[in-house]
């Protein structure tokens, strides 16, 4: 079964790295729908039915973004709060909708991998920063998987450094 990828970044053109996963994504169309929510929701005004029907559709759900600010683009937090709704998402007559359902994050990350250690620059790791998104998904019974992390874009975006994340993040969509 195909994957859902929810791509939320708000810049993507200027975009290196994502932009070139999602490339990498696009030559496999039988294995990987791609949702670009800036482009779906230019506005913002999200599709709420139309949201958890494409959600309802996969049993695999992979979110990419950029992380900065030690959290997500705005949209994602938006589209969390109005998509994910009591009585769908949760609930006791909900049917936890997402229930079961493999979800993942997929993140470009602007800083090394050691700056995010309770010794690093920025004394917490990217799990203990990404934790509401795990606790957000256990609430709502959906089978987390955590996240695929790709480091240091700030100072590492030669075009061999981005290359070398392809198989990595190819390996892990397929390892869902």
């Amino acid at each position: 079964m195909k994957t859902l990828v929810i791509i939320i970044h708000p810049n993507l053109q200027e975009s290196v790295i994502n932009k070139r996963w999602i490339e990498e994504l696009e030559k496999y169309p039988d294995r990987y729908f791609i949702h670009r929510l800036h482009e779906a929701y230019p506005d913002e005004k999200i599709d709420v039915v139309k949201e958890q029907q494409l959600l309802e559709s996969y049993d695999k759900i992979v979110f990419q973004f950029p992380f900065y600010w030690f959290n997500c683009p705005p949209l994602f937090k938006k589209w969390l709060d109005e998509v994910l709704t009591y009585g769908w998402a949760y609930g006791s007559q909900s049917g936890y909708k997402l229930g079961g359902k493999k979800i993942a994050l997929a993140l470009s990350v602007g800083i090394d991998e050691e700056e995010y250690r309770a010794d690093g620059k920025y004394k917490y790791t990217l799990r203990e920063l990404t934790a509401p998104f795990e606790l957000t998904f256990d609430y709502i019974r959906a089978d987390y998987r955590y996240f695929f992390a790709y480091y240091g874009i700030e100072l590492n975006a030669t075009s061999e450094w981005i290359e070398k994340s392809i198989p990595e993040y190819m390996d892990f969509l397929e390892a869902l």
